[in-house]
C-alpha cells in the first residue's frame, strides 16, 4: 500500500483507454461497412463491444470514487470544471448547427426560391407537439432539481421518486418527438430547410437519450447507496447535462418551431 503526501488522484494503470481507441475505430470502419456492403453484424459487434468496455471503465471509476476514496474534494473540483468544459464544447456543437439555420434562413438562395421555409415544405404547429414537448423538459428541469434539493437534505427516498419523475418525462419527450417525426410532410432530404431540421432536432433528441441514461445510472447508484448529502457528483453532473439539454430546446422551439411560423 502506497502512501501519497497529496490530495490528488494518480490514476491506475488500466488498459480501457487503449481498449476504447480501438473500439471506436473499429466502430467507424463498421459503420462505413454497414453503408457501403450494408453488413450490419460487424456494426453490431462492435457496438456492443464498446458498451461492454465502456461498462468496466465506469465500473472502475465507481470503485475509485465510491470504495477507495480516491475522489477527494480537490480532485471532484477539477472534475466539475472538466464538465463545464464538456458542456461548453456541446455548446458550440449546437452553435454551429444554429449558424447553419440562420445563414440560410435570413438570406434564403436562390436555389430555394429566395424564401424561408422554401416552397411546399409545411411547417409543424409550434402549439401542438413542440409546445408539448417544451412543458415537459422544462417540468423534468424543475423536477430534477427538485431532486438534488433533496439529496442535500438527506432525504434519498422522495430524491429517488423524483428523479424516476424526471426519467418519465425525458422518455415521454422521446415519444412524443419520435411521434412528430412520423407525422411530418417533409424528410432529411428536403432541401436545406429538412437538412438542418432533422439534424437540430435529431442531435437534440439523442443528447435527450444520453441525459436519459446518465439519469438512470444516477437512480441506479442511488438504489445502491452510492450517495451521500457531500458526495454525488455523478448526479450533480448529470442535472447539469440535463439542464443544458433544456436550454438548448428552448433556443430549438423559438427558432426552428415558433419563429417561422
Amino acid at each position: 500500500m502506497m502512501n501519497y503526501n497529496h490530495p490528488f488522484h494518480l490514476v491506475t494503470l488500466s488498459p480501457w483507454p487503449l481498449m476504447t481507441s480501438l473500439s471506436l475505430m473499429n466502430l467507424l470502419m463498421s459503420i462505413l461497412n454497414w453503408f457501403m456492403w450494408n453488413n450490419f453484424m460487424f456494426l453490431l459487434f462492435n457496438l456492443i463491444n464498446l458498451l461492454v468496455i465502456m461498462f468496466q471503465w465506469w465500473r472502475d471509476v465507481i470503485r475509485e470514487s465510491t470504495y477507495q476514496g480516491f475522489h477527494t474534494f480537490i480532485v471532484l473540483n477539477m472534475m466539475k470544471f472538466n464538465m463545464i468544459l464538456f458542456i461548453i464544447s456541446e455548446l458550440f456543437f449546437f452553435i454551429s448547427l444554429f449558424w447553419t439555420y440562420f445563414h440560410s434562413c435570413i438570406s434564403p438562395n436562390i436555389e430555394i426560391g429566395n424564401m424561408w421555409p422554401p416552397k411546399n415544405i409545411m411547417m409543424f404547429n409550434p402549439y401542438d407537439i413542440p409546445l408539448l414537448n417544451s412543458v415537459i423538459l422544462i417540468s423534468s428541469g424543475f423536477v430534477i432539481t427538485w431532486s438534488h434539493n433533496l439529496l442535500l437534505n438527506n432525504k434519498l427516498f422522495y430524491s429517488k421518486i423524483s428523479l424516476l419523475i424526471t426519467i418519465i418525462l425525458g422518455i415521454y419527450f422521446s415519444m412524443m418527438q419520435y411521434l412528430e417525426y412520423n407525422e411530418a410532410k417533409f424528410c432529411i432530404n428536403d432541401s436545406i430547410y429538412g437538412s438542418i431540421f432533422y439534424l437540430l432536432t435529431g442531435f437534440h433528441g439523442m443528447h435527450v437519450i444520453i441525459g436519459i441514461m446518465f439519469l438512470l445510472t444516477c437512480l441506479f447508484r442511488m438504489l445502491m447507496n452510492h450517495f451521500s448529502k457531500i458526495h454525488h457528483f455523478h448526479f450533480e453532473s448529470a442535472s447539469w447535462y440535463w439542464h443544458f439539454v433544456d436550454i438548448i430546446w428552448l433556443f430549438v422551439y423559438m427558432f426552428i418551431y415558433w419563429w417561422m411560423y
